[in-house]
């Protein structure tokens, strides 16, 4: 499960005492809701059925393949499903490619997320195997599937233009500068992300 509310507050209590534009914020946006997702490979799955299309097309196309592949997901039977069956369900091939390297390493048993790596760097390398799952895709999984404290997707532009306005900085900072301006919120990094989200479209900011 995600960061919880507890742990959002907490993380954001912590990092407001060392910076005050994160303090001035809170007092004004409040605490973000948790956002939670399920551990396991039907949220990866997801998450590439999601990339680069509407919400509305991904919700098509999640809704046709579950209905076809039934509510347990079984792995093995989208690797048996042929190119037009899964067609069918709204997915071009780059994406059939990306979910049938998922599946083959769950099948296989090579990938096993309820057991990543402690460390969040090799828990990043581990899944960035997946074909389709970039840094950030799995940088967002370790957040809201896994709540992990301290992942910092600094290459997400709607972290950087969170930081922009929150730190009242000139110009939307670069990732690299984006990973180091977060270095001192350690270990609280991922309330902060979750926190530049709930900021990023505020007007009152």
């Amino acid at each position: 499960m995600g960061i919880t509310a507890e742990a959002l507050r907490e993380g954001l209590d912590a990092i407001a005492m060392r910076e005050p534009g994160i303090a001035r914020a809170l007092e004004i946006a409040g605490y973000p809701e948790p956002r939670i997702r399920t551990r396991g490979y039907a949220t990866l799955m997801r998450t590439i059925v999601g990339q680069q299309v509407s919400v509305a097309a991904a919700a098509s196309m999640w809704g046709k393949l579950e209905a076809y592949l039934g509510p347990d997901l079984p792995p093995a039977k989208l690797l048996s499903a042929d190119f037009d069956t899964l067609r069918a369900c709204g997915l071009s091939r780059q994406k059939q490619g990306y979910l049938r390297s998922l599946c083959e390493l769950v099948d296989a048993g090579v990938l096993d997320l309820e057991a990543l790596p402690a460390d969040d760097e090799e828990a990043i390398g581990t899944l960035t195997r997946i074909k389709g799952i970039g840094r950030w895709s799995a940088e967002i999984y370790l957040l809201f599937a896994e709540g992990r404290g301290d992942i910092w997707p600094a290459g997400d532009l709607a972290v950087q233009a969170g930081l922009h306005k929150l730190l009242a900085l000139e110009e939307r900072p670069s990732e690299k500068l984006t990973r180091e301006l977060a270095e001192n919120w350690r270990p609280h990094r991922g309330a902060a992300a979750i926190f530049t989200w709930h900021c990023y479209n505020n007007p009152a900011l």
